[in-house]
C-alpha cells in the first residue's frame, strides 16, 4: 500500500514561536518548516480593533526576509481578544492576566485571528472571528490558572486548550481552532484556491 499523497503541492513555512500553531498547522498533512519573525505588535493609532489581527499578520509576513520557492507558502498569524470596545492583547504580567480574566468571566467576547499566506507571487490575508462565552470565575480560580499555566504569551490571558477552557468555556460560536490561534478551515480553503506552482 502506498501512502495517500497530500491534497496540495505546497510546503508550508510557519513564522511563529507558538507551539500551538505549529501543532495545528501540521494537522493539515503538509510539510511544515518553522521560522520566526520579530515585529512591533503595537497597532496603529485609530485602527478599528477588528482589523488589528489581520494587520499584524500582514506585518509579520512583510517582515520575513527569506526567499520562497515556487511551492512554498509562508504562514503568519495573530490573535486578538475583543470585549465590547476593549482590545485585550498579551498581558504584561500575572496581575494584568488576572485583571483580563476577571473582565472576561461570566461574559461573551470575540476572538479574532488574522492570517496571511504569502507565496512567491503574492499574498492572501483574512481574519476569522469566533464568539466565546465564559462562565463566572472566582478570584481563586483565576489566580490558580494564572499561577499554574502562566498565560502571559496569550491574547486575553488564556489558552482555550488549557484548564481554563475546560472549566470556563460554556459556548463557542465559530471555529475552536480560530480561538486556539489558527483557523485551519480558512487556510485549507485558500490553499485549495492557489494556482499550482510551476
Amino acid at each position: 500500500m502506498h501512502p495517500t499523497p497530500p491534497l496540495f503541492p505546497w510546503r508550508l513555512i510557519l513564522a511563529s514561536a507558538s507551539p500551538r500553531r505549529r501543532q495545528l498547522l501540521q494537522g493539515l498533512d503538509l510539510p511544515v518548516e518553522i521560522t520566526q519573525v520579530d515585529v512591533d505588535e503595537t497597532p496603529p493609532t485609530g485602527m478599528p480593533h477588528e482589523d488589528v489581527a489581520e494587520h499584524l499578520a500582514l506585518r509579520k509576513a512583510e517582515a520575513w526576509n527569506g526567499q520562497l520557492a515556487d511551492d512554498q507558502v509562508l504562514v503568519t498569524a495573530d490573535t486578538t481578544v475583543l470585549l465590547d470596545d476593549l482590545l485585550l492583547n498579551k498581558p504584561e504580567d500575572a496581575a494584568d492576566a488576572c485583571r483580563m480574566l476577571g473582565l472576561l468571566a461570566g461574559r461573551t467576547h470575540r476572538v479574532v485571528t488574522g492570517v496571511c499566506l504569502r507565496t512567491s507571487t503574492g499574498s492572501h490575508s483574512f481574519a476569522d472571528v469566533a464568539e466565546v462565552s465564559f462562565a463566572p470565575l472566582s478570584a481563586a480560580e483565576i489566580a490558580y490558572y494564572v499561577e499554574r499555566y502562566s498565560p502571559l504569551d496569550k491574547a486575553g490571558a488564556y489558552g482555550v486548550q488549557d484548564w481554563i477552557g475546560y472549566v470556563a468555556v460554556q459556548r463557542i460560536n465559530g471555529s475552536f481552532y480560530t480561538v486556539m490561534g489558527l483557523p485551519l478551515h480558512r487556510i485549507h480553503q485558500v490553499l485549495s484556491q492557489l494556482p499550482s506552482p510551476r
